[in-house]
């Protein structure tokens, strides 16, 4: 009886795919020894939790509550100041029980983590901070719910990644988790100001002055698009502040837009080292925080009484004022009166988030350097495109002030509508960057992700460029 022969499979019958198969796979192994087809997952889960949970806090401060306050506040102007610093010593109460270091919160927490805890958040509080935070935006405070909402989405992708340690074929290490964290930060930012490039621009900015963080950057895309569809969904995906832009401008309006930047980015330099010299002094205080922040909210209540009793109307720096921004790209407004505002607003800001109020700056900033791109615009040029010089003082401040000049010039696009005025907005907001120079909000904030030393250290002999005699030898 004779045995039947051994039957190889098809692909291993022919000499050339048996010498193929192995350089195959070891080319398919180089191509995804990253496993990020993982974050296909991963991201967009992160972008769906992010975008409900900023929905929610979105529409309880912007929608139900602030719009009530306002509307009492404009009708009962001896409300203000006791009405915002009630709010204030409240929410200073609020922090003082349920969390643990009452004065880290928001951003600075997330850059904190990223930096320093490998991405780990404290999650106890995350409940106790938001609630905070929609009380400091919503009755009164003059602050930004893109702190709060950046830390919302942070949490949510720490959190996450603890959920998901289970899964063994995913491969998640403490790396993934800063990824996750600002891979949250950036739905977060998505979400709340209907801006999803902004959402991944600032998130990747936002830990350093001079670089990004890099590996986070498909997450992001990803988590940021999905969180910005998620709110599309449930309220609304068009731009929060659009007007009409004209893309007509000249190469004269270019060099009054780097000027506009130099300037802006003076004021945003003296602003930065005024509020952190205010914070500093302000946590080293031995009051409680409630009492902290009731003064603050009181001076802040104050910087309101002051404006409307100046310039009676709608117009009045405190709150997120979204009704603001609206006033002052779509109405006619003198110099004197935007100056005038600018000053308060900053002020209010200071008083806020100086005294311990959970929010941010990214609105107060806008505002300011819209109001000063006008008054350059009005005082200055005497230009009719006052759109222009608006989103050039926007994109300036917030470039100057946070260190983040790419995400000022797409936020400022984004949620304007100003697309037509990114070269002149690009302009501005480098000269500002240039010369505000170290000046940032966040004190956390790193120069680079390479190791200090090595920014610092002298170059290595080899390197410098000194003259060499060199010996030609000719035949």
């Amino acid at each position: 009886m004779t045995e039947e022969p051994t039957v190889q499979p098809a692909p291993y019958r022919y000499a050339l795919l048996r010498r193929l198969a192995p350089r195959v796979r070891e080319d398919l192994g180089a191509t995804y020894t990253r496993n990020l087809h993982k974050w296909l997952l991963i991201a967009p889960l992160i972008g769906v939790l992010s975008g409900l949970l900023i929905t929610l806090v979105a529409v309880a401060t912007l929608h139900q509550l602030w719009p009530r306050m306002l509307a009492f506040y404009l009708r009962h102007h001896w409300a203000i100041i006791p009405g915002i610093a009630a709010s204030l010593a409240a929410v200073g109460l609020l922090m003082q029980r349920f969390t643990p270091d009452p004065n880290e919160h928001s951003t600075e927490e997330v850059i904190k983590s990223y930096h320093e805890h490998g991405g780990e958040m404290e999650l106890r509080p995350v409940h106790a901070k938001l609630l905070a935070s929609v009380m400091t935006v919503g009755l009164g405070g003059s602050s930004a719910l893109e702190g709060p909402s950046i830390y919302g989405g942070a949490a949510i992708g720490t959190w996450l990644w603890a959920r998901l340690q289970w899964i063994k074929r995913l491969r998640l290490t403490e790396r993934d988790r800063r990824i996750m964290l600002i891979c949250g930060a950036a739905a977060g930012m998505s979400a709340v100001f209907r801006a999803p490039l902004t959402g991944v621009v600032f998130a990747l900015e936002m830990p350093y002055k001079d670089d990004l963080a890099h590996e986070a950057l498909l997450p992001s895309l990803l988590a940021s698009v999905v969180s910005y569809f998620t709110l599309g969904a449930l309220v609304s995906s068009e731009p929060l502040f659009n007007f009409a832009t004209q893309g007509m401008y000249t190469m004269h309006d270019l060099l009054w837009c780097a000027v506009l930047g130099a300037v802006v980015a003076l004021i945003a330099m003296t602003f930065v080292i005024t509020f952190r010299h205010a914070r500093r002094w302000v946590v080293r205080q031995a009051a409680p925080l409630w009492m902290k922040l009731g003064i603050g909210g009181a001076l802040t209540g104050l910087c309101g009484v002051l404006f409307l009793w100046i310039y009676p109307g709608s117009l009045v720096p405190i709150g997120p004022n979204y009704e603001a921004v609206e006033s002052i790209l779509r109405e006619s407004h003198t110099s004197l009166e935007l100056a005038v505002f600018a000053l308060f607003k900053l002020a209010a800001t200071t008083f806020t988030l100086a005294a311990g109020g959970v929010g941010a700056m990214f609105v107060p900033m806008f505002l300011t350097g819209g109001a000063v791109g006008i008054i350059f615009s009005q005082t200055v040029v005497h230009s009719s495109f006052v759109g222009l010089y608006a989103v050039v003082g926007m994109a300036s401040f917030i470039a100057a002030a946070y260190k983040a000049p790419l995400a000022a010039v797409v936020f400022v696009a984004e949620v304007t509508g100003g697309h037509a005025y990114l070269i002149p907005a690009l302009i501005g907001a480098a000269v500002a960057y240039a010369i505000s120079g170290d000046a940032s909000i966040s004190g956390d904030q790193r120069v680079s992700a390479l190791p200090e030393e090595i920014l610092t250290e002298p170059l290595p002999a080899a390197l410098h460029t000194e003259a060499v005699p060199v010996t030609v030898t000719t035949p």
